[in-house]
């Protein structure tokens, strides 16, 4: 192998219909997270509040029908596919490969531990750039290796569920003592949530930057890190069907796989709604943390039906693509994803935490979807005006920058060059 290295993608060798995946992502992800900008982490695992009803509930019930788990699935699916996309860069050039992907999962890392730890608690970037590493492992396997693989990592999360349900039940059933003393635990680990949740409304609502920060480092230590675990073997998952996409270039020639992608659209239609509609309909009345067997029947659900409802979002907008022109107007939101996705971290806590709005709390669901819709479109206007005058968003040209250890170029200077 020659000495030769690797060059970052420029805009004329960027796939189209990726862009406008990674558009579609962005809306996606932020109405999931805006409820998570506007109350604490925590809350996830407790029921839905009674007060919350009509129309909240309603956006509530869609947003985890439709939304929950299915976008940053469809994120680890595109981050899949790029590294295909630059394995297959490599090899063309017979240039080095692993060193470069190490270091530009470094810096990835790196923007991801600053965002968490400065800006908003739930970063997924750090999980992608540890994950990513595995992919390194991947690199020369068959695409039917990739697949058995990903319905391994997708039914661990599984039978761990329905070991740990199994378990409780088992305890509950052993004697009244023991079930007592089960109880007991579930009742400490609930209050427990419940003083977390009661502290992160203060300090988010009423702290300054510095008191702000310290409570992210609190929630990362004693929630983040656990839930970052529970969702490695989807994500990682994710990344194999992806890489497997990229294996077969399938957005490279969607004409030629059209019946595969039809296929698709059928079974992740099917199998994405009827899962998700268990999860969306029993998991608001639920503890996450007390395992039952009606908590596993709704995880279930969510654990075969959101990457089942990723996909189905995948072939529809693959399918329509062509035909639809209209949906470039995503583009421009995938080619600064990265940009973006920050962005609205920073938005959305200018909005809500102490140091900005202090709006920490006070945004129901339907309030909470109507800004998510607005701030994706203000953010869909900017970035159609960026990408015609810039060739990279400012942190995707940071990245590919610190990356290469090489300032690269940002400014369009030649339209018709690109």
């Amino acid at each position: 192998m020659s000495g030769s290295t690797v060059s970052p993608t420029m805009p004329t060798e960027r796939v189209p219909v990726v862009d406008v995946l990674r558009g579609f992502a962005l809306l996606g992800i932020l109405l999931v997270n805006m409820e998570l900008f506007a109350r604490p982490m925590q809350a996830l695992m407790l029921p839905l509040e009674a007060s919350v009803s009509g129309v909240a509930r309603l956006a509530d019930w869609l947003v985890r029908l439709l939304a929950e788990g299915k976008f940053y699935s469809l994120f680890a699916f595109l981050f899949g596919w790029g590294f295909a996309m630059q394995l297959l860069r490599a090899q063309a050039r017979s240039a080095r490969f692993g060193f470069l992907y190490t270091r530009r999962l470094l810096v990835l890392l790196a923007i991801g531990v600053a965002h968490a730890l400065l800006i908003w608690v739930g970063d997924i970037l750090t999980l992608y750039a540890v994950l990513g590493l595995a992919l390194l492992l991947f690199r020369q396997a068959k695409p039917r290796t990739l697949i058995i693989w990903a319905i391994i990592l997708l039914f661990l999360p599984i039978l761990f569920n329905l070991f740990a349900t199994v378990a409780v039940e088992v305890g509950r059933q052993a004697s009244p003592q023991a079930a007592t003393q089960i109880q007991r635990a579930f009742a400490e680990q609930r209050a427990m949530y419940l003083n977390d949740i009661a502290r992160a409304y203060s300090v988010y609502a009423h702290g300054n930057f510095i008191e702000i920060t310290q409570q992210r480092m609190r929630d990362i230590l004693s929630f983040m890190v656990i839930g970052n675990l529970a969702l490695s073997p989807s994500v990682l998952a994710m990344f194999l069907i992806g890489l497997y996409f990229g294996r077969r270039q399938i957005f490279q020639d969607i004409d030629a796989h059209r019946p595969f992608l039809r296929q698709l659209l059928g079974w992740g239609l099917g199998i994405g709604l009827g899962g998700n509609l268990v999860y969306a309909t029993l998991i608001p009345s639920l503890y996450r943390a007390e395992p039952s067997f009606t908590l596993f029947f709704a995880m279930l659900g969510q654990s075969i039906g959101a990457p089942a409802l990723c996909l189905f979002y995948v072939a529809a907008l693959a399918l329509l693509y062509r035909s639809h022109s209209w949906l470039n107007l995503l583009a421009p939101l995938g080619r600064l994803a990265l940009t973006n996705y920050l962005g609205q971290s920073v938005i959305c806590t200018l909005i809500f935490y102490g140091y900005g709005l202090g709006w920490f709390g006070q945004v129901g669901k339907a309030a909470g979807l109507l800004m998510a819709i607005a701030i994706y479109l203000m953010q869909a206007l900017l970035s159609t005006w960026w990408v015609h005058h810039f060739r990279f968003g400012p942190v995707e040209w940071l990245w590919r920058s610190l990356t290469y250890l090489k300032l690269q170029p940002l400014r369009v200077t030649d339209r018709h060059a690109e």
